[in-house]
């Protein structure tokens, strides 16, 4: 073998072991939620403490995702990925051992940390990696994958661990791939030196950003979950971590060596892609929540039997991600790769708020896995090269931290509206004399609707905002933006 070879297939290995590290972090959302009636019966959780175990991990990951992806443009994309692996398995290994309700959610806590730490870096590693387009693309659709497709993964995963051994074992399995992928990546991943802090590290603006966005996860799932957006705490709150992110934008446009230069939301793409990722997560995330109610509450399927009927999805996401995202990317463009994948997502969700409450599972639910997994195998590696379009070398921390926490944040938000308009419709049905399968139908059809309408407004931004990827280009090379110093990567 070559030393070219050798370089290029040290490459890939790397790609995957990138992938392994942003895989168990996928997993581990998913997994949990299948675990949690376990979890509460053996540690004595409270109904209300018991969304704990997922929102500790949600405000820790959401809040620190934009500042970590920073941190390793500054620092070192490579040390961040390690420290941030060592972190989530190390609480990995605490949450497992958990034997009190405040130790696991302590616990969860710091998984987030760690799981923040880890999966902000890694889209800016793929992207100074694999300069080339083409290879870009293709390496861009593996990290599509596992990024989208492992919460279906996980729903399988965990009804298996859960029902086979014990809910322990959901959080033990992290650490031997934690170790095993920590390993791999000294042997595999390049050492590299960030640009530094320069004049000093910013951190009046790392502690807006952090806070505002900790703060903005923590309303959309406390306050408005329980309580609804009307609500007086909610809006309070919703005002303070709105004041927090208009502080750090002040703080960001006036600062001599802002944490987070803002000049990476000129970029028409940059900006309009991850709003469309926004909604459209909002729209899926909420939709596959209330799906997977859909099939137990009222198709009467048990967790094992939930993770299979999503496996198609998987596998029709996984062929358009691996096989053919490149080719259409490279073919036709990013763009309009993106906008048919958006329509097949939005018609998928369609399908589904016409599901019955005497559905079968082949043809109420099986079409719309199918129609949503083929649209997002496109258009989620479209969307994702977009959303890195604009970056720099330097900046490719911050844009992969960026595609994070609007995946992250979206999710958190779609799930906390849809969920509470669902139950709003339900309890409207049930005090007019519906049954109580016919009322939790009908407000899983309200969330479907409006998670539908939610794509639909990513595709009009797509249509309207998004630029031909050519024309992105040429216009940059006519603004040139100012450099920072060099990112090196060190052999």
């Amino acid at each position: 073998m070559t030393e070219t070879q050798q370089a290029e297939r040290s490459r890939w290995m790397a790609l995957y072991v990138l992938c392994a590290g942003m895989l168990m972090i996928v997993l581990d959302a998913t997994v949990v939620n299948v675990a949690l009636p376990k979890i509460q019966t053996d540690l004595g959780f409270s109904s209300s403490g018991l969304a704990w175990v997922m929102n500790a991990y949600l405000i820790a990951f959401g809040g620190l995702l934009l500042l970590a992806g920073r941190l390793g443009d500054l620092v070192s994309r490579r040390g961040i990925f390690l420290a941030g692996l060592g972190v989530f398995t190390v609480a990995s290994l605490v949450c497992g051992a958990s034997q009190s309700s405040g130790m696991l959610v302590a616990a969860r806590f710091v998984q987030g940390v760690g799981g923040a730490m880890t999966s902000a870096v890694i889209l800016g590693m793929i992207f100074t990696m694999f300069p080339d387009p083409r290879e870009q693309a293709k390496a861009i659709g593996v990290y599509a994958f596992v990024a989208s497709a492992g919460g279906s993964i996980g729903l399988l995963l965990g009804g298996v661990i859960t029902q086979a051994i014990s809910w322990h074992w959901i959080f033990f399995v992290n650490i031997p791939i934690g170790i095993v992928t920590a390993v791999l990546s000294t042997r595999l991943l390049e050492k590299d030196r960030g640009i530094g802090f320069g004049s000093g590290a910013d951190i009046p603006g790392a502690v807006l950003i952090t806070s505002g966005l900790m703060l903005a996860v923590y309303t959309i799932v406390k306050p408005a979950a329980e309580n609804g957006w009307g609500d007086g705490t909610t809006l309070l709150f919703a005002a303070g971590s709105l004041a927090l992110i208009a502080g750090f934008l002040v703080r960001e446009a006036t600062a001599k060596n802002p944490l987070i230069p803002l000049r990476i939301f000129r970029s028409r793409n940059v900006s309009g892609a991850n709003a469309i990722q926004a909604l459209t997560v909002a729209g899926m995330f909420g939709t596959f929540f209330l799906g997977t109610l859909y099939l137990q509450r009222i198709l009467g399927y048990d967790a094992l039997e939930t993770g299979l009927a999503f496996l198609p999805t998987t596998l029709v996401m996984g062929t358009m991600s691996l096989k053919f995202s490149e080719r259409l990317v490279m073919r036709f463009g990013a763009r309009t790769t993106l906008i048919p994948g958006l329509v097949l997502i939005a018609a998928g969700l369609a399908w589904l708020a016409r599901a019955p409450v005497d559905g079968e599972y082949w043809t109420a639910v099986f079409p719309s896995m199918i129609v949503m997994g083929a649209g997002v195998g496109s258009a989620f590696p479209a969307l994702m090269n977009l959303s890195m379009s604009g970056a720099t070398p330097e900046d490719a921390g911050l844009a992969s931290g960026l595609v994070n926490t609007t995946m992250q944040v979206g999710g958190a938000l779609g799930l906390a509206v849809l969920a509470t308009l669902a139950a709003t419709r339900t309890d409207n049905a049930l005090a007019d004399g519906h049954s109580h399968a016919a009322a939790l139908t009908s407000g899983f059809h309200l969330a479907f609707v409006i998670g539908a309408a939610l794509v639909v407004a990513s595709i009009v931004i797509a249509i309207t905002v998004l630029q031909p990827e050519r024309q992105a280009a040429a216009e940059a090379a006519h603004s040139p933006i100012e450099a920072e110093p060099a990112y090196s990567e060190v052999a």
